[in-house]
């Protein structure tokens, strides 16, 4: 009997084990998604990025443009570097598998993972803002 009781205690451990790693290696995972869905939302912005540099340019190269708009132009381009710059990091930090299929993380790269977060969505506000002002600037939406 204490054999069986035994071996119960040892597979309830077991199970009880294996579903909180399971549990942990989805959250990394819903991480992973959180912060690829964050760039996915952001990157089509980047067309707009430089169709408001190039109307911004034409504005000050004709002499219609000010202080204001070479300032809007130079947050739309440090926007678009930073988004670039992201990318480049971001791609040599994690390989495929880690951010397309869900490989577990080392304790490392869970960490990177977190400042990665933090740097995309800081890069998607400077998109956002930069993309607000020059729409503004111009007269657009």
């Amino acid at each position: 009997m204490t054999k069986y009781i035994l071996i119960l205690v040892a597979l309830v451990f077991t199970v009880s084990t294996a579903c909180k790693e399971e549990k942990k290696k989805s959250l990394e995972s819903d991480q992973m998604k959180q912060v690829m869905a964050i760039h996915d939302e952001v990157m089509p912005k980047m067309g707009k990025i430089g169709s408001l540099v190039a109307q911004l340019r034409k504005k000050i190269d004709s002499d219609q443009g000010g202080v204001d708009e070479k300032k809007a132009m130079e947050d739309l381009q440090e926007a678009n570097k930073s988004m670039m710059d992201w990318m480049q990091g971001f791609g040599n930090r994690f390989d495929p598998d880690e951010i397309l299929n869900g490989k577990a993380l080392t304790e490392e790269k869970k960490q990177w993972l977190n400042e990665e977060e933090e740097k995309v969505k800081i890069v998607k506000e400077k998109i956002n803002t930069s993309i607000a002002n020059a729409e503004s600037l111009l007269g657009e939406k």
